[in-house]
């Protein structure tokens, strides 16, 4: 069952929203200030928020900001404020859709279904390996819920990895398939490439995402 975060200070709108949402066949979960909303964001697994900007202890504007430094869950705006400056700020810090109130639930629902539908989408140019995924679109790589900052170079070794998950890449393949370039027998270039990669993953997570196969190569760990 699909989940839906309505974060509302008001709380017979938010009960109406939660009471709808029900109805509707999602799993309903609530928040009547910024703060527990974006404790809620950040712990939960939802597939989209429904959030006012006139909130208690913290701002919509404030949570959308720092939900978006470490998930990608969508937001729809559902706020009083109408001015055009407000909406394209907050489509540029992150919102996925915006709702004037007062508002009609049969919209609502259509612009959830709308949001959903183009996430999805979106989620077809993901890969996924243990907890590792890569927007292969924003070329964003994630370890869990932090994103790992990769130069262009290691984002194409672990593109060109999680894309032949079984496959152990000789450090010719690797370097002729990233760069294009004719491999030469002493360049020690992917060595170095490997282990920036290993460090920064050990930085997150303790778990081994590439392994050396002895006279062969790398590979992804267990595969």
């Amino acid at each position: 069952m699909l989940s839906v975060l309505v974060i509302e200070d008001d709380r017979s709108i938010n009960d109406l929203l939660c009471r709808i949402m029900t109805q509707s066949g999602y799993n309903a979960d609530s928040a009547e200030n910024g703060l527990d909303g974006l404790d809620k964001a950040l712990s939960g697994d939802h597939n989209i928020i429904l959030m006012d900007l006139m909130l208690p202890l913290k701002t919509g504007e404030e949570v959308l900001k720092e939900l978006r430094k470490v998930k990608n869950t969508p937001v729809i705006i559902i706020s009083a404020k109408s001015e055009v400056y407000n909406r394209i700020e907050l489509f540029k810090i992150g919102a996925d859709d915006y709702i004037t109130k007062p508002f009609d639930i049969d919209e609502v629902l259509l612009r959830i279904q709308a949001v959903l539908r183009r996430t999805e989408a979106q989620t077809s140019d993901m890969l996924f390996f243990k907890d590792m995924k890569l927007d292969t679109g924003s070329k964003r790589v994630y370890l869990g819920e932090n994103e790992m900052t990769c130069t262009a170079t290691e984002y194409a070794i672990l593109e060109l990895m999680l894309k032949n998950p079984k496959t152990i890449f000789s450090k010719r393949r690797l370097y002729e398939s990233v760069s294009g370039d004719t491999y030469l027998s002493d360049d020690n270039t992917m060595n170095v490439h490997i282990s920036n990669l290993r460090k920064k993953i050990a930085k997150l997570t303790s778990e081994e995402y590439i392994e050396t196969v002895y006279g062969m190569g790398y590979r992804l760990v267990g595969l």
